[in-house]
């Protein structure tokens, strides 16, 4: 029997969060981030950058506990949703058709997977148009965020991650090896930027960060800035900095619940079909940080939680590589 055919993924479309405080999250997220507000009610809150034409790019949902409750691909054409139903039923994952008006506002027909490496996946192709606010100058506020970016996932089985998105088609920009070619990190594109989705070697299936874009690096030191002059710093757990792998001004910031982003700019074009993958070695200080800038222990450790189809947190396994104690060893703190 043939192979089902991959789904034809676009790019990274959407996350949806569960926060425990609905009005703590919105602060956050769109108070202080800029995130524009397009949907509200009681339980709900769907959110897009300045830049995006779609209904949204993060969904905040109220619950009792913080968890990923899942992340959502949009794929080229209404076909490719049933192909990625067949793809996924094929490889004997739990799959759930989503009709449209069933699952999240805003969203067609969709299809939603507990992937190979235990995370809730969504494969949508319709979705509600929204104002075009590009030049909406009045409008900006916050870190001014533009779009959502990338996915950054904890798994604790690198090569397998790294497969299964080959598998989806995904293209290679970066990654992180030890001396012997075995595989500590990479970063994963469908769009023509440095990735969709990237995978951090820990503890999972968790999600380590969600990457929010800005157009310049001025708007990243002015959310440090923001975070700063009200006295809740305490929100910023890692940069300003400028990531070796893939180029990026960065900075991780922390929501209420705890679930991370970081806002990022200045990465580069991975359009051509000749695009080489850059290996960076595990023990070069400059590959998470291009100023040589240790990484906290928090930033390797911590991450969100994620859900099965079913609303229950996803068991986590153990990581079978740890690049925290070579970042340790790197750094002559161990």
């Amino acid at each position: 029997m043939t192979a089902p055919t991959a789904p034809d993924v676009i790019r990274s479309a959407y996350a949806q969060l569960v926060v425990t405080d609905l009005p703590r999250a919105r602060w956050f997220w769109a108070d202080m981030l800029g995130f524009h507000v397009q949907y509200e009610d009681r339980d709900t809150l769907c959110l897009r950058g300045s830049d995006e034409l779609t209904h949204h790019s993060l969904v905040l949902r109220r619950g009792a506990e913080a968890a990923l409750d899942h992340i959502a691909y949009r794929v080229r054409t209404p076909e490719d949703v049933d192909r990625a139903e067949a793809f996924f039923t094929r490889l004997g994952r739990p799959v759930r058709r989503v009709p449209a008006g069933q699952g999240t506002k805003g969203i067609g027909d969709a299809v939603r997977v507990v992937d190979p490496l235990g995370f809730p996946v969504e494969f949508f192709h319709d979705i509600e148009r929204a104002e075009r606010l590009i030049q909406r100058y009045d409008l900006r506020h916050g870190a001014e965020i533009a779009r959502l970016d990338h996915f950054n996932i904890c798994t604790p089985d690198i090569p397998a991650a790294y497969a299964h998105y080959r598998s989806l088609g995904f293209g290679c920009s970066e990654t992180i090896e030890g001396d012997e070619h075995e595989l500590y990190a990479a970063w994963m594109y469908r769009k023509q930027t440095v990735h969709d989705v990237a995978f951090t070697g820990g503890a999972g299936p968790r999600l380590h960060h969600l990457g929010v874009a800005t157009h310049e690096s001025h708007q990243v030191l002015r959310c440090a800035d923001l975070f700063g002059s009200i006295r809740k710093e305490h929100h910023i757990e890692r940069g300003p900095g400028r990531h070796g792998v893939s180029n990026a001004f960065y900075l991780y910031l922390r929501d209420p619940d705890g679930h991370r982003v970081e806002v990022y700019t200045s990465d580069y074009y991975t359009g051509d079909p000749d695009h080489e993958t850059y290996r960076w070695n595990v023990h070069d200080d400059r590959r998470r940080d291009f100023w040589g800038n240790a990484v906290i222990e928090s930033w390797y450790k911590e991450a969100t939680p994620v859900l099965g189809l079913d609303g229950t947190p996803q068991p986590v396994m153990d990581s079978l590589l740890d690049e925290s104690a070579v970042q340790v060893g790197a750094d002559g703190l161990g």
